[in-house]
């Protein structure tokens, strides 16, 4: 099974010991047995943890799962709560990237090689006239 669901056999039994697994059935033999529903929401585990959700909250959505329709407002809560986690991390990433762009035009740009012995002077510039040692060493 571990090859459908692209995880390991060691992540599957995690996931069975944390309680993320009520919803998978044991053939005789005592093996997990999953069905293409099962496969479903062990899709939607993996979405959740590999965003961010920790675990308790992961078993929290499966109990609210295995309730049954009454639960579509707690659930509703839940994810909408974690996408809006989501969303702040988006957000932030963005602003990484820009800046990441930004430094990456910095070193394409033909006047590279000036460009950043101008922005160490600025910063050797604050150093001394901050009273502090210059910390970087030029080869």
């Amino acid at each position: 099974m571990a090859e459908k669901t692209n995880l390991s056999i060691y992540t599957l039994r995690f996931y069975d010991k944390q309680g993320l697994l009520p919803f998978v059935s044991r053939n005789a033999s005592g093996y997990r047995t999953f069905t293409e529903g099962d496969l479903h929401l062990l899709k939607t585990i993996c979405c959740l943890k590999e965003t961010g959700m920790k675990i308790a909250d992961i078993r929290q959505y499966i109990t609210y799962v295995m309730a049954g329709p009454r639960s579509i407002p707690q659930r509703q809560a839940l994810l909408r709560e974690h996408r809006q986690a989501i969303e702040v991390q988006q957000a932030a990433i963005q602003t990484n990237l820009k800046e990441i762009d930004r430094k990456l035009a910095l070193y394409d740009a033909p006047n590279a090689t000036h460009l950043v012995n101008q922005e160490l002077a600025f910063v050797q510039h604050e150093k001394r006239a901050n009273g502090l040692p210059n910390p970087f060493v030029l080869s």
